[in-house]
């Protein structure tokens, strides 16, 4: 049995908990492949398991990743679609801060020709999230206004390049003024197009948005900060607009630990939209969590299929560590100075 390393957290609550460990991994039980992780991509949800923040969390000791690439090295019984040496993208319930991983075939994806490890290890958890919250929830057209926060990180460059595809009209919110050249360069957007959030000016600066792109509304919002960007966004919609809300960066902590009373104070604060004015309003708010669909991998090929249409090259990386720098890579990706996707070499 091949020896792997992994990072495992034993009891959530601090960054500071994660070790290093080795241990043997046992053969790939039946319809399953063992991979030799190349790479690992990172996610928030990371973070916030790591901080006991998440709700899908495993009891007890856990190793988080959520999506690695890397090379088939055996498979199990009853696996013929797969072989070793075949190179793959995948993801996982946990469990992807790995050397090697025990996948189960049907969560795993051949890597497109070209493609690094770190390429498609950057590519699932954020390009899939932005797929269904755009094409499932947010039935998204051509000649739509959509509005998109945190357009500079890994689900938000993703959606640009998805919206651009499907002829939608687009604003994208920054949270820093060093991430619009960025924006400007990569994302194909025009300066009138990219809003720097400001906390007690958020609406005007929309107000502002709408009057210069000629738009009378947003028929969709896609929102990873909520916090109080969210009830702004919610009531610059169009009749019929929908919310899509699928993270909430601006209840995340910044220090390795977290603070329950900073979060207490943000939770109590959280904006609250009564369902009767949403009638009323005639507008949607809609939540999802990626990973509780995870029991349906037969939905799967239809989103990649659907991704293969308009993420045609790799996702932007922003920064690569080596794997022996996990924790500081969490870090980096908690600050929220990184642009597009933060990778873990193996």
């Amino acid at each position: 049995m091949p020896i792997r390393s992994v990072w495992r957290i034993h009891k959530a609550g601090s960054l500071d908990r994660l070790t290093r460990e080795s241990e043997e991994l046992d053969a790939p039980p039946p319809g399953h492949a063992r991979v030799a992780v190349g790479a690992v991509g990172l996610n928030f949800a990371d973070i916030a398991a790591c901080l006991g923040l998440y709700s899908a969390t495993p009891k007890g000791a856990f190793v988080p990743g959520l999506e690695f690439a890397g090379a088939i090295e055996a498979v199990g019984e009853g696996v013929a679609s797969m072989a070793p040496g075949d190179r793959v993208i995948g993801v996982t319930r946990f469990g992807g801060y790995a050397t090697h991983v025990n996948a189960d075939v049907r969560y795993l994806l051949p890597l497109p020709a070209g493609w690094s490890d770190a390429d498609g290890a950057a590519l699932p958890v954020q390009a899939i999230t932005a797929w269904y919250a755009i094409s499932d929830l947010g039935a998204c057209r051509s000649g739509h206004s959509v509005l998109v926060q945190s357009a500079a990180g890994g689900v938000g460059l993703n959606a640009l390049a998805i919206l651009r595809g499907l002829g939608a009209r687009v604003v994208a919110t920054v949270g820093h003024e060093r991430k619009v050249p960025f924006l400007l360069e990569h994302a194909g957007l025009d300066r009138r197009q990219i809003v720097v959030r400001d906390r007690r000016a958020f609406g005007a600066q929309l107000d502002e948005a709408l009057r210069v792109n000629r738009m009378d509304g947003f028929d969709l919002v896609l929102d990873a900060v909520a916090g109080p960007f969210l009830e702004p966004a919610y009531r610059r919609m169009r009749p019929a607009g929908r919310l899509v809300v699928y993270g909430a960066a601006d209840l995340m902590p910044s220090g390795t630990r977290t603070n329950w009373l900073t979060l207490a104070a943000r939770y109590v604060m959280r904006p609250r939209i009564d369902p009767i004015n949403m009638v009323s309003a005639n507008r949607s708010v809609m939540g999802f969590n990626l990973i509780w669909l995870w029991d349906q991998a037969d939905r799967l090929p239809q989103a990649y299929a659907g991704l293969a249409r308009y993420i045609t090259r790799p996702p932007f990386i922003g920064r690569r560590f080596p794997f022996g720098e996990a924790p500081a890579a969490m870090r980096y990706l908690q600050s929220g100075d990184s642009i597009g996707k933060v990778v873990l070499d193996t």
